[in-house]
C-alpha cells in the first residue's frame, strides 16, 4: 500500500511563490505528477516527471512552475512562481508504481492520489 501526502499549500498574493511537496511512502515510486482542480471543472495536469527526471508541463505552467523529485525520498516538489489568481485550486499529487519513458501520461495510469492541498492566490 502506498500513502501519498501533499503539503505546502496556502494563501499567497498575486506574483508570489509557493513550493508544494508530495511524499509517497510504502513502495518505490516510478512516475509522479501534479494535477489541480477547481470546483465544477475537470482535474487538469500541471506537471509530470519520470523516475529518470524527464518533465512535462501544461501550457499555463511553462516558465512559472518547476517540478522536481528526490527518488531516494520518494518525494516530488512543485515550485510555483509568479502565481496568478487563476492558479487558485486544489493541487493533487499522483504517483505510479510503473516507469514510463514519456513524462505525460493519461491520469488513469496513476495508481495513487493524495488528498490535495489548497492553493489560493489573491489579487
Amino acid at each position: 500500500q502506498v500513502h501519498v501526502v501533499e503539503s505546502g499549500g496556502g494563501l499567497v498574493q498575486e506574483g508570489g511563490s509557493l513550493r508544494l511537496t508530495c511524499v509517497a511512502s510504502g513502495r518505490s515510486i516510478g512516475h509522479m505528477a501534479w494535477y489541480r482542480q477547481v470546483p465544477g471543472r475537470q482535474r487538469e495536469l500541471v506537471a509530470a516527471i519520470t523516475s529518470g527526471g524527464n518533465t512535462d508541463y501544461s501550457d499555463f505552467g511553462q516558465g512559472r512552475f518547476t517540478i522536481s523529485r528526490d527518488n531516494a525520498k520518494n518525494t516530488a516538489y512543485l515550485q510555483m512562481n509568479n502565481l496568478k489568481p487563476e492558479d487558485t485550486a486544489v493541487y493533487y499529487c499522483a504517483a505510479s508504481l510503473r516507469r514510463f519513458p514519456s513524462a505525460r501520461l493519461d491520469s488513469r495510469m496513476y495508481d495513487y492520489w493524495g488528498q490535495g492541498t489548497q492553493v489560493t492566490v489573491s489579487s
